[in-house]
């Protein structure tokens, strides 16, 4: 899931990235409301927090010409004033939701959480395909009760993936869904992060779910079968007859 963060102030903008990106979520971090503009329209974003103090352009004045360009992303706003006008203003600018500086990061996450919820993400979900299981709450995924490690971008791709079965992706979607601006990755990035999945996948005995989609990227396909001969852990094989 990838998050919009509008903040001119540079050390709680860090501080915000870092809470965000521990939770598996790609944050685009913007400091001023002109560009951050700029990126909402033209990227899909599931969410776009903003601060309410803002160079040039605001973070209301923001949320207000967003909507009115047909914009319907979630919009959290962040104040430093705590008086009911300023709330006011917001909401009737199209925000979804405020939070009232200083923020308490528990909090933060909490309502980022119910705005995706709101805007038909659903992040807590148990993730399920037969024995594996990932639960996006703790960002832990398990095959047949076997921890996986997985990279961070894994567990995203992953993640992604279990979210939309048989949906194909292209390398350019994942980019998108994946990676920041500031963090764009190498040519061959997407193919080694997807091999490196495959390969965990494959140690565990999960059959091969992601396919080559030839031309136009990747799928996840559930239905197809473990290799044969291929089994779970804790199974045994069954013997010839």
């Amino acid at each position: 899931m990838r998050i919009l963060l509008v903040e001119d102030d540079s050390v709680l903008a860090d501080r915000l990235v870092d809470c965000l990106t521990s939770q598996r979520y790609v944050v685009d971090a913007i400091a001023d409301g002109q560009t951050a503009e700029s990126y909402a329209l033209a990227t899909a974003y599931d969410l776009i927090i903003t601060d309410v103090g803002l160079p040039g352009l605001d973070g209301i004045a923001l949320c207000e010409r967003l909507r009115h360009q047909g914009c319907k992303t979630p919009i959290l706003l962040m104040t430093a004033k705590d008086a009911p006008a300023e709330r006011v203003r917001g909401l009737d600018a199209g925000a979804d939701d405020h939070l009232i500086k200083p923020l308490n990061l528990d909090e933060f996450l909490a309502r980022v959480r119910a705005l995706l919820r709101r805007g038909e993400v659903v992040p807590d979900t148990l993730l399920a395909v037969g024995p594996l299981r990932l639960d996006p709450a703790s960002c832990q995924v398990a095959y047949s009760d076997t921890p996986l490690k997985l990279t961070p971008k894994e567990y995203s791709l992953l993640e992604l993936f279990m979210r939309h079965p048989e949906r194909v992706f292209s390398r350019a979607h994942l980019v998108e869904h994946l990676w920041s601006f500031d963090d764009p990755p190498l040519e061959d990035s997407v193919k080694a992060h997807i091999k490196g999945l495959r390969r965990k996948l494959k140690d565990v005995g999960a059959a091969d779910w992601i396919e080559n989609v030839y031309g136009i990227g990747y799928r996840f396909s559930p239905d197809i079968p473990p290799a044969s001969g291929q089994t779970h852990l804790g199974q045994t094989p069954s013997a010839p007859t």
